[in-house]
């Protein structure tokens, strides 16, 4: 029984699977984005991203201990020199998995895995117009908010005077109908 063994195999045996994780990652280095297979794509985002981690610390034993998996002097390079500047800042979650449907072939699931920081694309939306931060409610919610910070501002008369300011409340005119009688309809009527 296999319990508690959460890693992909891959229909591989471990040297192959290590020499092909290592290769796809040096070649996703290099690239920054290659097209895979969605079980290949998860199984080398677990690979490559303690890989992209270790190199924020640029120092010879980080670099060795990054070539032993890569086997590219290029990749470590690139990893080192590139890379690593790029991604001081984030705190993990390097890559990015973009499903592109099904191959043709065998109907597998195929993907693109790129690493975030190099997708131009995402990086110019992202820069031009902020993310709206959407806030969602029920309707009818308002006025329970209304009440509950009118409530409040009876204690401090600055938050009543911006609870003015921001909520509008808009009356609708009441219309009065006047009561009919009879006697108006007897006015009209020419006596006989």
């Amino acid at each position: 029984m296999r319990h508690q063994k959460k890693f992909n195999h891959l229909g591989r045996k471990s040297a192959h699977r290590k020499a092909m994780l290592s290769n796809m990652a040096a070649s996703l280095i290099i690239h920054k984005r290659i097209h895979t297979t969605v079980a290949k794509a998860k199984a080398l985002r677990i690979f490559v991203e303690p890989l992209i981690t270790k190199s924020k610390e640029d120092t010879t034993h980080s670099r060795r201990t990054v070539f032993s998996y890569l086997q590219s002097k290029e990749a470590v390079t690139e990893l080192f020199r590139e890379i690593s500047k790029k991604i001081m800042d984030r705190p993990g979650g390097y890559t990015r998995i973009l499903k592109t449907g099904n191959r043709f072939g065998d109907n597998a699931e195929m993907c693109l895995i790129e690493l975030v920081d190099y997708n131009e694309a995402m990086l110019s939306v992202k820069e031009d117009g902020k993310a709206k931060a959407t806030r969602r409610r029920r309707p009818g919610s308002k006025k329970k908010a209304d009440e509950v910070v009118a409530s409040k501002s009876i204690e401090k008369p600055e938050a009543e005077q911006k609870v003015k300011k921001t909520a509008k409340v808009v009356e609708e005119p009441v219309i009065e109908k006047e009561p009919e009688t009879k006697q108006e309809d007897n006015d009209e009527k020419p006596e006989a």
